[in-house]
């Protein structure tokens, strides 16, 4: 029988007995009978509670990159292999991971620090031994490059490749060495040797495979192209069908040619990646790149929703690949719900992710804190003393105050903080979208305030002054809020609970995730010590 919690789900996403006989759904499903899906595996345990893939056995439970991880980009140079993501709206961004196996993965530190837009899918590569970073943004709408000559940095200043119309780069070099960016609707433009500007406009090269008009999707949308070469082949792979919206559109499909010049033949078993069911644990599956496995086999990155967590994001799944007797490949994984066995070959380079839970020994601005928005002087706003952050005001509220963020990948998780502001300040702690929607809780000396839905609303009594110690608990979208006077010896319930499982994309756009994170309004300073985070089973 169906577990509650699935079929709450289901029933919260508006998907519990529609029958999706059009979305290729198991029999049961499209007779209106529930599935009966198989049980849910544990994650292992990592820093601060939070789930990692590596189940310590030889095998792997996705995602490799919990939370939003979204459009990977993913660059092996050697034994290692390296990863970055879409930060949109996140600086410091482009965050560099670094792996040995492609299933632990440790920060490396952020490739870009000055506000250029929100970034979109980028592309990580490297080119006769330089990095390089093709970033695409909107507002303004274009796309960038910035080079390292080691992938630690540092990075230089983004160049302006002047690509408007465009997103979603995949580098490639022809085999007469030429340089070329695909881009979004099956176009490329030609880079100059340098990689450093374009030449020319971009030229139509690619019509993409289209999947049957009755399928349930949220548009055509081809975006995504990347290259590989194996054997006698370059192979693009394009995702079709939309990022979000229904969970059977976002797909990944396949073409091949001979030469980066083309011509392109369609893979004759698109879509290779397809989420068929809203029974399923992985939704809007796509945007995906071919690697080659430390022992020489193939593997898929991509992203996708969580069932019922859209509020997590995008997250970043492996797929093992089987190339086939005719050319082309498959991948293998299945619905990814089940462990699957670890890559071979390669070594674990460190323990996988990072601590969220903070003594402000140091900034971490980047790897972990992010602001949101951040103004060009925004870095001058926080420091570390004495063990606390001090973060200055700015704004009234979290909608204009560029709050730090973190990114949490649990589906439960708790965090809190010894809070102290100044005369005429007010601060707190909050899940955050965007500046439009978010919940939180924050105080002044004399009032609390409420966030809920992006605005402002009950302002009772604080009994604790300008210091307290605050508590949030997000378990499994029930958001609840605890006060303490005294350090955290004893609690009080705040009178204000929320449910916030519609803090996502579908709802307000923005390809964003529910992020829990910290403000400083008003005036003067906040301090912000002992901040723990700890996710929940």
């Amino acid at each position: 029988m169906t577990d509650r919690r699935d079929m709450l789900k289901l029933a919260g996403a508006g998907l519990l007995g529609t029958g999706l006989s059009g979305f290729g759904a198991p029999a049961a499903l499209a007779s209106g009978a529930p599935a009966s899906p198989a049980p849910a595996p544990a994650w292992a345990k990592g820093f601060d509670g939070q789930r990692k893939a590596d189940l310590g056995d030889g095998r792997f439970l996705n995602p490799i990159m919990a939370g939003d991880h979204p459009d990977p980009s993913i660059l092996k140079d050697g034994a290692d292999y390296y990863m970055t993501f879409s930060t949109f709206d996140s600086y410091p961004g482009l965050v560099i991971w670094h792996s040995r196996d492609l299933v632990n993965w440790r920060p490396i530190g952020p490739a870009l620090t000055r506000n250029i837009g929100s970034v979109w899918a980028p592309e990580l590569c490297k080119h006769d031994g330089r990095y390089y970073l093709y970033v695409p943004t909107k507002g303004p709408n274009t796309s960038w490059v910035i080079w390292a000559d080691r992938i630690e940095g540092p990075w230089s200043d983004p160049v302006d490749l002047n690509l408007p119309n465009h997103i979603d780069p995949g580098h490639a070099v022809g085999e007469d060495g030429s340089r070329w960016l695909f881009l979004s609707g099956g176009d490329r433009v030609r880079l100059s040797d340098d990689g450093l500007s374009r030449i020319g406009e971009p030229e139509h090269v690619y019509d993409p495979w289209r999947y049957p008009s009755d399928w349930v999707v949220e548009g055509f949308a081809p975006e995504g192209p990347k290259i590989a070469r194996h054997g006698d082949y370059y192979y693009m792979i394009t995702a079709v069908g939309g990022t979000a919206g229904p969970p059977t559109g976002h797909m990944v499909i396949a073409a091949r040619s001979k030469s980066i010049h083309g011509p392109w033949e369609n893979c004759p078993a698109n879509p290779l990646v397809r989420t068929r069911s809203a029974a399923e644990k992985w939704w809007s599956r796509g945007h995906a790149t071919l690697v080659e496995g430390p022992a020489g086999d193939w593997w898929s990155v991509y992203h996708g929703y969580e069932n019922g967590y859209w509020t997590l994001g995008r997250q970043a799944l492996l797929d093992p690949v089987e190339w086939t007797d005719d050319g082309w490949f498959r991948m293998k994984g299945g619905d990814l719900s089940q462990p699957i066995a670890k890559p071979k070959g390669g070594t674990v380079a460190g323990p996988h992710g990072m601590a969220l839970s903070d003594d402000f020994s140091s900034l971490a601005l980047g790897a972990k804190w992010n602001f949101f928005k951040p103004a060009p002087d925004e870095r001058r706003r926080a420091r570390v003393e004495d063990g606390a952050l001090v973060l200055a005001a700015r704004g009234k509220a979290p909608v204009d105050s560029s709050p730090l963020l973190l990114i949490a990948g649990d589906q439960a998780y708790r965090f809190e903080c010894d809070i102290e502001i100044a005369p005429g300040g007010t601060a707190g702690l909050i899940l955050f979208y965007d500046e439009k929607l978010y919940c939180g809780l924050g105080f002044d000396g004399a009032r609390f305030v409420t966030h809920q839905y992006g605005i402002e609303r009950a302002r009772p009594a604080n009994p604790h002054g300008r210091p307290m110690r605050m508590r949030v608990t997000n378990d499994r979208h029930i958001v609840t809020y605890d006060t303490s006077g005294d350090g955290g010896k004893t609690w009080v319930r705040f009178d204000r609970g929320m449910e916030v499982s519609g803090y996502h994309h579908n709802v307000r756009g923005g390809f964003l995730m529910l992020r829990p994170g910290l403000y400083s309004a008003g005036s003067g300073e906040a301090r912000f010590r002992n901040f723990t985070f700890r996710a929940l089973d």
